[in-house]
């Protein structure tokens, strides 16, 4: 297959892609350091030395052994060559080839920075008060360059060097650069929890116990663990076996034993059992003293348990080395884990219970056989997270002699578990066990392994041992094996004498032991001993069951196998009848031999294991007997039946090959060790036989076949297999003298073990997709087996120092050197081209080079990668290669190439696989030729360059493939994606780095030839340079030396004035660094593609995702810059920063997309650290501003870049991070080369980045402590674990980012800065909500950081600005540069800033006033009048600091604008403190007062003005200030009294009728005010004001018809407006100097200040209102043709209406009350009355409430509340008192006025008239009688109509008329009837309603209701004639009642529910008994009321408002 060459295909270009997208042709980077190198350049080798070449390390490292040394076969036996491999591979040193060794920074480089920890003094704003003393030499400088250099050298004292050390660190979810390790390979190991055995106790101790705990899985009726025995005997019984004990070793003494848990389940029990030496007599009998006798009873026991005592010494003595069952007991493990993780201690039988706790209940779902189990479940925390618990079981269950086997076992433990308790038949047995149950965390002192060869850490002293007891795991465990473990498990089952003939075979007991011979001297030492006793012991025992010849066995026999078995190795069992009791005559043994049996442990060369069913042997043995089974031996005389089951497991173990449990791969491994040699033919596998002249095509075979071999041992066994496969792909196999190449189908098989692991769902992969043992095994384990086999006697090849010592580094590189001279030896080399004569010197050569380089070490001869080519002796062609050997790489490469099919499919799939392979074999191929002194080019073959640009440009088709087929294969193609990126960057650290750009310059060029949608495409591509990026030596890479780090100097000044074309040349070229040029991509490979991607991206509308991704690969590797120790030189900074200049050009094109509206000032708190108040920032929003700032109908900011895109695509955060690199750039740069190109910049271009620095302020504005865990939004989803994995992954990943955290945790840089970069937790990992978490300490660091990050960032702006304005007088706009300047500090000004960033922004600010003072105050009035009101409220801080500053800076402001503009900066300045001083609530006058003092002294000290007007003119401004200072006083004294408050601030603002300036500033100051307690109708109100006075003055001076005209055209908002045009024009001349000069005297301003009026109706609810603002907006838009803002000009109106109409009625407008002051305390308020507008629904108590606290706060005990509203007598007051009355009132109309209001706004607008009611009886009561129950109306007329710029108006006018008793009936009467009508008649009735109206109507009990008022007013006709018509009006009013209570009624019945049938019945009773009662009162008329009219003359005054009664009179 030809290897496709990516130079051989052509590309179409897809239409959508731009041109300049693709990739540019690439430098040959050996070349160009080459002749770099050549040209000699000492400071660029210095440069290069500080980045040193690769170090490209291969290293042995010793494998941590748990143990003190490894388990390995015993000494000096010949091994099987299966178990040599796998001990070998089980020992070996892991290899690591670490491409990248990066130099840590030692402590004592950091030290030298910790002069600069950050104090909290940066924000200390809350100093002690001193006198201000005068800034130094404010009037010194007469250079202003001197005054530029003193200013810059101040601001760059103390700055912190790294930027994003103050930064959060950007969201990692694209960190794909990150590659996890993989685990290093260990021993398999469950959850694990110790078992210790506190006490074992009965009610008698009479004899010794043995106790056996294991574990059992009820739900697999499995057996889980190995046997664990333990006695807790006392000294006196173990003398009672001392015969029996030949010696006690400590490893026995154990008392503690660690289980391991790997699949946990409720149903796991721990069973104890309990064996007694054996006695005479049944269980039964032999349990029941235990059952009824106690210690404790007194002396009737004593003599019977002394007889116990001595006959269990007698048969301890006789029979102590058999035991017999006695008793067991169980609990359930998981319960008391699941309840200790609740509770501490679990005590008694319910232990025994068998449910599981909830906790548990939840593994029910985990994934079973999960593999790697290292998921994490949240669940699996029950494991190791329970507290320690004593658990108590207090029954024993008698052991049955009948029911002893693991079935019986089981069943006993179901009906446990059914019903939670134990059943009746059991017997039980009063006793105790105490154990403690305690999770292992790291492995306890003195513990055994399962080989009791001791763990790690070892005990001091003689500590009791804790052994590690086997799990038998319940299901598979996919880990590989990696200890070398040889058990075998024999478990005898039952045995049957029953039909046998002879006597005697009673008491039956088995003796075991393991043979190597027939001789019983062969009897080996294998078996494992039990508690108290030997180690290892020949023979075991099983307990006996008295009397019963078909006994069940229970025993557990563990033995350590030899590592070679032979055929004559053997089990032995012998049989034997134990007599218990010794007749009269015996003396002998108790022992009567009945039977033998054997079992064979090889059988066909492999181990037996399973069940086996033996025959007994009743005669001795026959000689020979164990080379054959005992079925063979024995057929003919099989007497009786024995069956033994014999189970090896091996859990993580090692295992011989015939022990394989798996065909295939047994047949593999011995084919593969057959061509090693030594082997005879036919070779037999199993019971097959395989001659010599087949073993190539049976190897084939298994080679294929290995795929299909079961999961669970192919993982065991997966480092060995893969081992020998590559072995077999890189050696040509000589088999019977032929060469057989296995390559290609070793590949093929690589490939499908591949595949078949990754598609396993048992097996876990990381976040990249890989396998994890795959990586694993890639990582610690692959390497390229160089060794030829010499085998020693034990066939490992010997070490060369000692057993388990690894090379060290020097005998590595010796071995290496061995090897390169071995190799050039080889005479048989064809590629040496060099004579063989001069070959030794060739070798000295080389050799002598490489011993000088160890000399010198790595530092000092950095440059060895750059020798020259031509001195070297090898053809360009390739490294040296033995003819007989491939090289690995090559061969692999070759192998990708050429397959086909499903292989290539696979392949390609899981293609990081192979491509770490390559690399990490081509590392070693390096590494092992110690080729590093070979140039790079010729490292390795052409053949292998084209066959790895065939593979890459084959991936990247796929990725392409995958993309535009299969779209949701997405992710697929993201990782292989991924994999290929890491391969190149790889590669770069081990090939020609020119050719690896070659391949990344085809790779981004063949994808944009790919269909795939843009976002996708931009993605991958950032993906994969993300990762290149992020290699070590990437800014060498980048060939970041070769940057201009400054400016072209400009040739001397004559030649420039000469030659204006060179200039113009220099200006191109200076622009041109900050363009992405072809050049520069050429150039800087790297970067240039990263920051096309970028640019690409940014211009991707609506992709915010691809867009974030861009942003953050910049961001993260600008970060990697910035924290990375060889930049900190700051000439080496400055290269890097020049290196992303085209990043500002792209930013800058960017501005559009920003999003800083996340943190755009709206609505902050009040700031801890600041020492500005936000309320003294105006209410006006962003747009708002804007239109202010000379940006009228405003497009937010955008209307300059006349950009088609005017909407944020970028998230708040998102556009933090782009700015942050952005600041890091110019923070970095040189300043000569920033400074040139901002003189050379075109002006929209300048503007946009003063924009741009603009929106930097605001988004790294400081936000105080409460905020601070905002700032980093995106992440707040984030899981607790999530985030530990993360940093995890990313303080162990590799390569440079992976160090650079590394770095930046583990030393203390900086102090506290560094703990607190990379720990998430610490700052925005935490949801918003868990603010509360934090502890203080954690809270204030963080404010601390964010402070440091706001005055930096703040620096780098102040820097940037201070670099535009430097280099002014060279440009030709200055006046807008200058102008653009001071917008951007102005707003530096308006953000919190730290008093560090205060006094350096001043300073600039000064220099600003100094230079360009004339062009500021003559071009720049709107942002002086701003500067100045900045400046002053500085002056009010309570920071000394800030206020010394900002005195002298407002001193210079007067000084220089003395000469022309001082009248309007005096103005300025009297406005910006009555702003100041209305605004601010915690304004502090004091301080102010004192900044006046002191500017008064620097116009007292300043020598040069002294004889002219300025100090006078300084003194009688200072003279006003203080003035309005004094009004603040009395503001302060009313602060809780919001209306008198706002009066106070009425008056003011009506004091400054003739100073429209100074009026529209309280006008200002009262919204603010009014906005800040929510009565947003006002603050509108006043805004209204405001603009109406703006219009008047606006008519003045221009006459346009779309202007409003004067304060007349506001009358439909409210008539209060026409007071604003007072002041005519005869008063002031609008054109006078300083007045009417401020920003709101503009179209603009108006239209600003009704916009804003207008969102504040909005706000209050007054929608009718808005349309009337916006109706006075629109001809003004209408006429600028502002149609983007009529768009929402219209859709706010709609919003509008949309509101009235939705909410009709439901609207709450204000409610009013009557509030009269009355006493002499109240001083002005004496007798006044005022109506208050309260909320929509305030009661009466609440305002009461309100002013009766705030006035008694002033009057105390004096102060009283009136609660009526009688007319008050002001003699019956007390003097000393102060009195206050509140009454409700409700708006009072004329009929003819509720003609024109006819909604519910409009009844409650322009209200002037309210009304009261007082009732009264002639005798002075209030209430009375129906017949003297008299009313008073009185009506109150204010001064001006409610909504007003206030909430309290004076009343001017009050009227009174009193109504009769029956005129009081008439409107009771109406008023139910009106009421009744509206209930009934409502679109949606309501039931409840109604019922409650009809029962106050027609109830029969109701007292003074209806009936009652009829029978009084309507029962006779009255004798006054004068009340005729009154008696008339009744009962026409009663007429219509009755008739609306029965329309009430019928709809009542249509509303009931069927329960209220009665209630309705009842109410239709009541209702006609009412009308009955009425009729005839109803019918009788009064004869007078009905003569005809005679015609009346004249017309009644219908205006006046007259009762009846006095019409009456009027006409009598």
């Amino acid at each position: 297959v030809l290897p496709i060459h990516p130079e051989w295909r052509t590309y179409t270009i897809n239409v959508s892609i731009p041109q300049s997208y693709d990739a540019v042709e690439p430098l040959d980077l050996e070349e160009f350091l080459m002749s770099q190198l050549r040209s000699g350049d000492s400071a660029l080798m210095q440069e290069l030395g500080d980045f040193p070449d690769d170090d490209l390390e291969v290293e042995l490292v010793e494998k941590e052994c748990r143990t003190v040394r490894h388990s390995v076969p015993e000494e000096g036996v010949e091994l099987d060559s299966h178990v040599r491999d796998c001990v070998q591979s089980y020992t070996q040193p892991w290899l690591m080839s670490l491409l990248l060794q990066v130099k840590s920074p030692s402590l004592a480089v950091l030290s030298d920075d910790s002069s600069r920890t950050l104090t909290s003094s940066d924000f200390d704003l809350r100093s002690g008060l001193t006198p201000d003393p005068r800034v130094e030499g404010l009037l010194h400088f007469s250079n202003h360059d001197d005054l530029d250099r003193f200013n810059q050298e101040a601001r760059q004292g103390n700055r912190h060097p790294e930027l994003f050390a103050l930064y959060p660190p950007a969201d990692e979810d694209d960190a794909v650069e990150i590659r996890p390790i993989p685990d290093c390979p260990k021993e398999h190991m469950g959850d694990r929890i110790i078992i210790r055995c506190q006490a074992i106790k009965f009610e008698i101790d009479i004899e010794p116990l043995f106790a056996t705990l294991a574990l059992y899985d009820l739900r697999e009726k499995k057996k889980i663990s190995e046997n664990f025995y333990c006695d807790l005997n006392s000294d006196q019984f173990k003398g009672f076996l001392k015969p029996h004990t030949p010696q006690t070793d400590h490893s026995t003494l154990s008392r503690a034993a660690i289980f391991s848990i790997t699949y946990p389940s409720p149903d796991i029990y721990l069973v104890i059992k309990i064996e007694k030496v054996l006695q005479q007599g049944e269980i039964s009998d032999c349990a029941e003293p235990y059952m009824v006798m106690k210690e404790t009873d007194s002396a009737k026991n004593k003599e019977k348990l002394e007889k116990l005592r001595n006959q269990s010494e007698m048969f301890c003595q006789r029979l102590g080395r058999y035991r017999m069952p006695f008793a067991w007991a169980t609990v359930n493990i998981m319960n008391v884990i699941s309840t200790a993780t609740l509770d501490r201690d679990t005590t008694d039988s319910d232990s025994l219970n068998g449910r599981c706790g909830c906790v548990l209940e939840k593994r029910g779902q985990l994934p079973r056989r999960n593999s790697e189990r290292f998921g994490t479940m949240e669940d699996q925390c029950n494991m190791s997270a329970f507290k320690p618990a004593t658990i108590t079981i207090s029954t024993f269950c008698k052991q049955e002699g009948d029911r002893l086997s693991d079935e019986d076992l089981f069943k006993f433990l179901a009906d446990i578990k059914k019903f939670s308790s134990l059943q009746r038949r059991i017997k039980t047995i009063p006793g105790t066990i105490r154990l403690d149950v305690t999770p292992v965390h790291d492995n306890p002192v003195a513990c055994l392994s399962t080989e009791l060869i001791p763990v790690k850490p070892l005990a001091e002293k003689n500590v009791r041992p804790v052994k590690e007891v086997l799990e038998f795991p319940s299901s598979e465990v996919y880990v590989p094996h990696s200890t070398y473990r040889n058990l075998l498990y024999v478990y005898p089952q039952r045995l049957n004498f029953v039909n046998r003939l002879t006597s005697g075979g009673r008491n039956i007991t088995i003796k075991i032991q393991f043979m190597s011979g027939e001789d019983p001297s062969c009897v080996m030492p294998v078996i494992f001993g039990k508690s108290n006793g030997p180690e290892f012991v020949q023979e075991v025992y099983t307990p006996v069951t008295y009397h019963n010849k078909s006994p069940d066995f229970y025993e557990e026999v563990k033995m350590a196998l030899p590592a070679r078995l032979t055929e004559r190795h053997h089990l032995l069992f012998t049989f034997y009848h134990i007599s218990c009791q010794q007749k009269q005559n015996q003396t002998g043994a108790s022992e009567t031999l009945i039977g033998y049996s054997w079992l064979p442990i090889l059988s066909t060369d492999r181990l037996q294991t399973g069940q086996y069913c033996l025959p007994i042997a009743l005669d001795r043995l026959p000689v020979n007997y164990s080379l054959h089974s005992p079925e063979v031996t024995f057929l003919p005389s099989l007497s009786a039946e024995h069956s033994l089951s014999l189970c090896r497991t091996f859990p993580l173990s090692l295992q011989n090959i015939p022990s394989l449990s798996d065909n295939h791969l047994e047949r593999f491994f011995t084919l593969c060790h057959a061509l090693e040699g030594g082997v005879t033919f036919p070779l037999r596998v199993r019971e097959e036989k395989i001659p010599e002249n087949k073993l190539e095509h049976e190897l084939k075979l298994s080679i294929i076949s290995l795929s299909s071999s079961r999961l669970e041992p192919l993982v065991l066994y997966l480092h060995l297999v893969l081992d020998k496969l590559f072995t077999l792909i890189m050696q040509p196999m000589v088999i019977a003298g032929q060469t057989a190449n296995l390559a290609q189908i070793a590949f093929e098989s690589v490939v499908s073990i591949v595949n078949s692991l990754h598609n396993s769902q048992e097996l876990a992969r990381d976040q990249q997709g890989r396998n994890g043992l795959l990586a694993t095994y890639l990582y610690w384990v692959f390497r390229l087996n160089h060794r030829t086999r010499c085998h020693g006697p034990g066939g490992v090849v010997p070490p060369t120092e000692g057993r388990y010592s690894t090379m060290g580094r020097a005998s590595a590189s010796t071995v290496g050197t061995m090897l390169l001279q071995s190799r050039l030896r080889s005479s048989s080399n064809p590629d040496i081209p060099a004579p063989h004569s001069a070959e030794d010197t060739e070798v000295k050569n080389i050799l002598s080079a490489k011993v000088l380089l160890q000399i010198q070490g790595r530092g000092c001869s950095r440059m060895s990668t750059y020798v020259d080519v031509s001195s070297h002796p090898q053809s360009s062609t390739g490294g040296t290669r033995p003819s007989n050997r491939k090289q690995f790489h090559e061969e692999l490469a070759l192998q990708i190439v050429v397959s086909t099919g499903v292989c290539r499919e696979n392949a390609y799939k899981y293609a990081w696989f192979f491509f770490e392979l390559l690399v990490k074999s081509m590392a070693q191929h390096v590494s092992q030729l110690e080729k590093q002194d070979v140039p790079r080019r010729s490292r390795f073959s052409d053949r292998f360059k084209d066959d790895v640009t065939t593979i890459v440009s084959v991936v990247t088709a796929e990725i392409g493939t995958i993309l535009v087929k299969q779209q949701k294969e997405l992710e697929q193609a993201e990782k292989v994606n991924i994999s290929l990126a890491f391969f190149l960057y790889d590669l770069l650290s081990l090939m020609d780095r020119g050719f690896v750009f070659i391949l990344v310059k085809n790779y981004c060029n063949q994808m944009s030839t790919k269909t795939v949608s843009m976002p996708t495409l931009i993605s991958m591509r950032l993906e994969f340079l993300r990762i290149l990026c992020s290699h070590e030596h990437y800014l060498n890479l980048s060939l970041y030396f070769s940057s201009p780090a400054s400016a072209p100097v400009s040739p001397c000044p004559s030649i420039s004035s000469q030659s204006s074309s060179s200039c113009s040349f220099q200006e191109q070229r200076i622009l041109g660094l900050f363009e992405l040029s072809q050049e520069f991509k050429q150039q800087h490979y790297l970067a240039g593609l990263l920051l096309t991607e970028l640019s690409a991206a940014l211009d991707m509308e609506s992709e915010g995702l691809v867009q974030k991704k861009a942003i953050n690969a910049t961001y993260s590797l600008l970060c990697a810059h910035d924290l990375d120790q060889r930049c900190t030189r700051p000439d080496v900074r400055a290269k890097v920063a020049t290196l992303y200049l085209p990043l500002v050009g792209i930013i800058i094109d960017s501005i559009n997309y920003l999003d800083f509206t996340g943190t755009a000032r709206g609505g902050k708190s009040k700031t801890g650290g600041s020492d500005e108040d936000p309320d003294n920032i105006p209410p006006i929003n962003q747009s708002i501003a804007m239109a202010i700032a000379g940006n009228p109908f405003n497009t937010l900011a955008r209307n300059a870049l006349q950009s088609a895109k005017a909407v944020a695509t970028l998230s708040a955060e998102t556009s933090r991070n782009l700015l942050l690199c952005f600041l890091w750039v110019m923070k970095n740069a040189e300043r000569s080369l920033i400074q040139r190109w901002t003189v050379d910049m075109p002006s929209a271009q300048l503007n946009r980045l003063l924009e741009l620095l603009t929106i930097c302020v605001s988004c790294f504005e400081y936000r105080g402590k409460r905020s601070s865990d905002k700032v980093s939004t995106q992440a707040l989803q984030k899981s607790q674990q999530a985030k530990m994995q993360l940093e995890d992954s990313l303080l162990r990943g590799i390569g440079a980012r992976g160090e650079m955290m590394r770095r930046a945790g583990g030393s203390d840089r900086a102090g506290q800065r560094v703990n607190l970069r990379w720990r998430k937790d610490l700052t925005q990992w935490r949801q918003t909500n868990d603010k509360h978490d934090k502890t203080k300490a954690e809270l204030d660091q963080e404010a601390l950081i964010s402070g440091n990050l706001a005055t930096e960032s703040n620096l780098i702006v102040l820097d940037l600005l201070e670099t535009i304005v430097q280099a002014v007088p060279l440009a030709d706009c200055k006046e807008s540069v200058v102008g653009g300047v001071l917008r951007v500090l102005l707003h530096c000004l308006t953000c919190n800033q730290s008093t560090t960033f205060l006094s350096h922004c001043f300073s600039t600010l000064r220099a600003l006033v100094v230079k360009f003072g004339d062009l500021l105050f003559e071009e720049e009035a709107e942002q002086c009048a701003d500067l100045c009101q900045k400046v002053l409220q500085h002056c009010s801080s309570p920071v000394d600091g800030n206020r010394s500053q900002a005195c002298a800076t407002l001193y210079l402001i007067m000084r220089y604008s003395f000469s022309s503009n001082f009248s309007r900066v005096k103005m300025q300045v009297t406005m910006s403190l009555a702003s100041l001083v209305g605004k601010s609530s915690d304004f502090h006058e004091e301080y102010l007062r004192r900044s006046l003092r002191t500017i008064l002294a620097y116009a007292e000290e300043d020598t040069e003005m002294q004889n002219t007007p300025l100090p006078s003119q300084v003194d009688e401004l200072l003279r006003n200030l203080n003035s309005i200072l004094s009004d603040t006083v009395k503001m302060r004294e009313f602060q809780e009294d919001p209306e008198m408050l706002m009066d106070l601030m009425y008056r003011i603002a009506k004091g400054y009728q003739t100073s429209p300036d100074l009026r529209l500033t309280w006008l200002q100051n009262m919204a603010e005010k009014h906005k800040n307690r929510k009565c947003f109708t006002e603050s509108a109100m006043c805004l209204v004001h405001a603009a109406a006075l703006v219009a008047e003055y606006l008519s003045m001076l221009e006459d346009h018809k779309y202007l409003p005209v004067g304060s007349v055209t506001f009358q439909n908002i409210s008539s209060n407006v026409l007071e604003e045009s007072a002041v005519s024009d005869d008063i002031l001349s609008p054109d006078e100097d300083g007045v009417c000069s401020g920003q709101y005297f503009t179209t603009s301003g108006l239209v600003g200040l009704l916009k804003q009026a207008a969102e504040l109706f909005s706000n209050g609810g007054l929608y009718e209102t808005v349309n009337e603002v916006y109706k006075i907006i629109m001809p003004v838009l209408e006429a600028h043709r502002d149609f983007r803002e009529l768009v929402s000009t219209h859709e706010k109106l709609q919003r509008a209406f949309d509101n009235i109409i939705q909410k009709g009625h439901k609207r709450m407008f204000g409610t009013y009350f009557r509030v009269g002051f009355y006493g002499a305390k109240f001083g002005d308020l004496d007798e006044q009355e005022f109506v208050y507008k309260e909320p929509g629904i305030t009661h009466l108590p609440e305002i009461s409430h309100r002013l009766e606290n705030f006035y008694s706060q002033c009057f105390g005990d004096a102060l009283e509340m009136i609660k009526d509203s009688k007319d008050i007598d002001r003699s019956k007051l007390d003097a000393n008192k102060a009195y206050i009355q509140i009454t409700y009132v409700e708006p009072f109309f004329d009929d003819y006025e509720m003609k024109d209001r006819l909604t519910n706004f409009e009844k409650n607008f322009n209200l002037r008239r309210f009304m009261y009611t007082t009732p009264f009886t002639k005798a002075g009561r209030p209430r009375g009688e129906l017949n003297e129950q008299y009313k008073r109306k009185t009506i109150l007329t204010t001064m001006h109509t409610f909504p007003y710029i206030k909430t309290r108006i004076n009343v001017i006018q009050k009227e009174e008329f009193d109504l009769t008793p029956i005129e009081v009936a008439i409107e009771d009467m109406q008023k139910k009837t009106r009421e009744l009508a509206v209930a009934t008649h409502r679109e949606q009735p309501d039931a409840k309603m109604l019922q409650m109206l009809l029962q106050g109507s027609v109830g029969a009990t109701v007292n003074q209701g209806p009936l009652e008022v009829a029978q009084v007013f309507l029962n006779e006709i009255p004798a006054d004639p004068k009340l005729f018509r009154h008696h008339n009006k009744l009962r026409l009013c009663f007429k219509e009642f009755i008739m609306r209570c029965g329309e009430a009624v019928e709809k009542n019945k249509h509303l009931i529910t069927f329960d209220q049938k009665e209630y309705q019945q009842e109410l239709k009773k009541n209702y006609n008994r009412l009308r009955e009662n009425l009729r005839p009162m109803l019918e009788r008329k009064i004869p007078e009321l009905y003569k005809p009219i005679k015609p009346r003359l004249g017309n009644r005054d219908s205006v006046k408002r007259l009762s009846f009664r006095r019409a009456l009179e009027e006409n009598s």
